[in-house]
């Protein structure tokens, strides 16, 4: 492993209270080599121009796309061979999605972060087995379930030794077709003891809206990152892409690279503000 991504692991692994906002960032899917390669390069340069923790996110598989006609990814074995590139070629730490056990250790033998999809939080064996492999996990809430439920889905990783996880919003399913985030959860989940994430792109989609694929509106990204990011969280999740309107997954939802600086400094420094503040006490 690189310095540079040992680095980055070493301070995350020490988030505290007053740690500055980290960043997972990436295309929703690995849409081509050259596409991930180009998408790497570009947030690795504004990482180091505006001086974050960044992880660099995409999947090799997105295994509950609602139509069966919807891309899905480039496959297991080419995803995972592009992701160890982006991460030897770029010097930065990856994270990826895994959807049963049997995919967890060669997945975990290339990337630094295990992100559990939200449909899936609740597979015990699935959650153990991350656990084991001493990775950092990332599990996203599911949009079924409470604040409240996630911690025993945190325990369940936690069972195995490994206190490196992350639990992570993303909305929850208010009526058809749309997510509502419910800004309380954060603070319950903090309570658990463990960094709290934010997934502010997913929390804006619309799921299945447009019939056969989800719809969403990027608009109020910043707006829900902001209320987020005020309630000193440890980090912030988004999906961007290059050109969202020919984006092969999530492109609604998705930021697009032109308008992502602004964005990143925007929420960097209500951090900076907000962790410079002594959160008080209600009781």
């Amino acid at each position: 492993m690189s310095e540079k991504i040992t680095q980055v692991l070493n301070s995350l692994e020490n988030i505290n209270i007053n740690s500055p906002l980290f960043f997972i960032l990436g295309p929703c899917v690995i849409e081509s080599e050259e596409h991930s390669l180009k998408a790497a390069e570009f947030l690795k340069n504004l990482s180091e121009k505006l001086k974050f923790n960044f992880i660099f996110k995409s999947s090799f598989d997105k295994a509950n796309r609602t139509s069966l006609n919807n891309f899905r990814g480039i496959g297991f074995d080419e995803g995972l061979r592009i992701l160890q590139r982006v991460r030897s070629e770029f010097d930065v730490p990856v994270v990826t999605d895994i959807h049963s056990v049997d995919q967890v250790d060669s997945v975990a033998s290339v990337v630094d972060v295990l992100q559990i999809p939200a449909l899936l939080c609740r597979q015990t064996d699935l959650l153990v087995a991350a656990g084991k492999t001493e990775k950092f996990i990332n599990v996203k809430k599911g949009q079924f379930i409470s604040a409240e439920n996630m911690k025993p889905v945190i325990e369940k990783v936690t069972s195995a030794g490994n206190k490196k996880v992350w639990a992570c919003e993303r909305g929850y399913v208010f009526g058809y077709n749309n997510l509502v985030v419910d800004y309380r959860n954060f603070s319950i989940m903090k309570r658990f003891g463990y960094p709290v994430v934010f997934d502010a792109t997913h929390s804006v989609q619309m799921p299945s809206a447009q019939g056969c694929s989800s719809g969403g509106d990027r608009r109020f990204v910043l707006p829900l990152a902001v209320s987020a990011v005020a309630q000193s969280i440890s980090g912030v999740f988004m999906e961007v892409h290059d050109n969202p309107e020919k984006a092969l997954c999530d492109g609604p939802n998705s930021i697009r690279f032109s308008q992502l600086e602004d964005l990143l400094k925007h929420l960097m420094d209500l951090d900076a503000f907000v962790k410079s503040k002594k959160f008080p006490e209600i009781s």
